[in-house]
């Protein structure tokens, strides 16, 4: 989850190929390390990253399975000022509509991750372009149940947003003033899957809303069984009865948590111009992924006519 304030400007599609042995290269020592962190920096939007404020951390999002017990994210300050970070643990629920809430105890069917998890540093100060690598480790106990545990790194900025002068100004006791501050922060869920595990997921309700008059979403039901959470990327191709098929929508990073067994979802169609989505069939895709591979949850069609 994200808490923007301000715009948020799309950026332009770009390409970086690394191999393994590059990065590993890139990594030996300080200097190349440094180079590293700069290439990130300088094409922060276009790989595995979130960006607010002046923030950018890789990667968004934190699983631990298998033997896997660590985990060091990327954190590059982007901005033009020296920017200090705090760093915590927020929980929150998943809303069917898929909006979050905070909350401190957990609900039926889900467990926190906070307890099995340590980080270091906690607080972070970064001059203009700096990295820093935030080092994280699941400390794995005996009495854990099977299914998964989660729970939301909080990065909260402290940067000091007092006004140039204000502490020369002369206080006038006669006028109520008011001032406010941005605070700016964002989370990344961090998940714990432990013993044996089991998931599916399904879609359903499949209709198209017209929305004014002229631009149609696909609204649909992804429905989750097991006692771990799905999480993937819809795609939505349109199949007219002659003539090629063709892509129409897409929605990426589309997860259904533990605490709530369904999510509804809308997707906008970007259908050609001067065109009806009529005399065909919609195909609409679940797929998730992994280190190795991409995997399908769902597939369902429907007829447009």
């Amino acid at each position: 989850m994200m808490m923007f304030a301000g715009n948020v400007t799309k950026p332009k599609k770009m390409y970086i190929c690394l191999t393994e042995r590059d990065v590993t290269f890139l990594k030996k020592s300080t200097m190349q390390r440094k180079l590293f962190f700069l290439l990130i920096s300088i094409l922060a939007f276009n790989l595995q990253s979130i960006a607010q404020g002046d923030l950018l951390i890789t990667p968004t999002r934190v699983v631990f399975e298998g033997y896997k017990q660590k985990e060091e994210l990327n954190l590059v300050n982007t901005g033009n000022d020296t920017a200090i970070y705090s760093i915590s643990f927020l929980q929150y629920n998943m809303k069917e509509d898929g909006n979050f809430t905070q909350i401190e105890t957990p609900d039926s069917g889900q467990m926190f991750a906070e307890p099995y998890l340590r980080i270091f540093p906690r607080r972070v100060t970064l001059a203009p372009r700096e990295p820093q690598v935030i080092s994280l480790q699941f400390r794995r106990k005996p009495e854990m149940q099977s299914g998964e545990y989660r729970s939301h790194l909080y990065f909260r900025a402290e940067k000091d947003n007092k006004p140039l002068g204000l502490d020369k100004a002369t206080v006038d006791t006669t006028q109520l003033k008011v001032q406010l501050i941005p605070i700016f922060g964002l989370s990344i869920p961090i998940i714990i899957r432990t013993g044996t595990i089991t998931v599916a997921a399904s879609l359903n309700n499949l209709k198209i809303e017209n929305r004014q008059d002229t631009i149609p979403y696909l609204n649909l039901t992804i429905n989750r069984t097991g006692n771990i959470s799905v999480y993937g990327d819809i795609s939505v191709e349109y199949i007219p009865v002659e003539g090629k098929s063709y892509e129409i929508g897409t929605l990426k990073g589309v997860g259904v948590y533990t605490n709530i067994n369904k999510r509804n979802v809308s997707i906008k169609l970007n259908k050609t111009p001067g065109t009806t989505l009529k005399n065909g069939k919609l195909k609409v895709l679940y797929t998730g992924f992994n280190e190795t591979k991409r995997f399908k949850y769902s597939e369902e069609e429907m007829e447009v006519k």
